[in-house]
């Protein structure tokens, strides 16, 4: 690219429907807001609607040419996954863009309604879930995307099969990793099924870099650090506008930020070995679809 792609670059999304998790805030209210401003009918899918409804009105203040809607989604418990995907289809007969954004980092040690680790319960199965129970409507859309959001975090990831909940050893950082890892080896594995069946659907991921976020409110370090060296949240949200909007996005390409993957424009980037690990990718969608009891059916 000879020039800095900016949200200006993105095509109309006029008639298109999005839903971004956890869109009440950060990187995913950007999105929200951008895409909306392109056209879009966004669907915010936010745990607290006390907390997504003001949320919604700042972006419809700015008078965007899409609307926004709010709904309830509360990835931390399967039911609420259920729920969402049953109203969301009896309102909408097509889905253009799935964004598996929201998340928690680096929490004390929580679980979820199910009983899993909170970070690998939400970031990775709430979304697995979701995914799975949209993946019709997404089939039957053409140029349909599914983008999820991973993190520089998973480099140092490692899925612990034995103890996914990690019981045994519970380090914040530790979930945090293994969560975002995860986001990845989902991510390839499922472009690997979408074109073995056919589907012109694409799966790619992003992440923010070092973004200001909300999402890092738990670690004392980072929000000392943040104001000093984290960027700004709309510039955070590019990668993720880039792999759900650009033309020349391909299936299983991951983008990040130009300067050192931490700060800057959108461009393509590289994951580590770990996250390209197909017996592992397997192995985990396996476990996944028995935790979650959702079977992705491609058509």
């Amino acid at each position: 690219m000879t020039t800095p792609w900016t949200e200006d670059h993105m095509p109309d999304q006029t008639g298109r429907v999005a839903i971004v998790t956890g869109s009440n805030s950060g990187i995913g209210w950007e999105a929200a807001r951008a895409l909306a401003n392109k056209g879009a009918t966004v669907i915010m899918a936010c745990r607290s609607i006390a907390k997504a409804n003001p949320a919604a009105n700042r972006i419809r203040a700015l008078k965007p040419s899409g609307k926004v809607v709010v709904m309830a989604l509360d990835l931390g418990d399967l039911e609420s996954v259920r729920a969402f995907a049953t109203a969301f289809r009896q309102n909408y007969h097509r889905l253009d863009l799935l964004i598996n954004n929201a998340g928690v980092a680096k929490p004390p040690y929580r679980k979820t309604a199910q009983g899993f680790e909170q970070q690998f319960g939400v970031i990775h199965l709430g979304h697995f879930a979701l995914t799975g129970l949209l993946l019709d409507r997404l089939g039957a859309t053409p140029g349909a995307r599914i983008v999820t959001v991973s993190s520089l975090s998973h480099r140092s990831g490692i899925i612990h099969f034995d103890d996914l909940n990690l019981e045994r050893n519970y380090k914040p950082a530790r979930g945090y990793a293994q969560s975002k890892l995860a986001n990845l080896l989902f991510t390839y594995e499922l472009q690997r099924r979408l074109v073995a069946a056919g589907q012109s659907t694409l799966a790619a991921a992003a992440h923010p870099g070092w973004s200001a976020t909300n999402a890092l409110r738990h670690s004392s370090m980072m929000r000392r650090l943040n104001p000093l060296f984290a960027q700004p949240s709309k510039m955070g949200v590019l990668p993720t506008l880039y792999a759900a909007t650009a033309p020349n996005v391909q299936g299983g390409d991951y983008f990040g930020p130009t300067r050192l993957e931490l700060r800057g424009y959108p461009k393509k980037v590289d994951s580590n070995t770990r996250s390209h690990d197909e017996a592992a990718a397997w192995r985990l969608w396996t476990v996944s679809e028995e935790l979650t009891q959702v079977k992705y059916a491609f058509r």
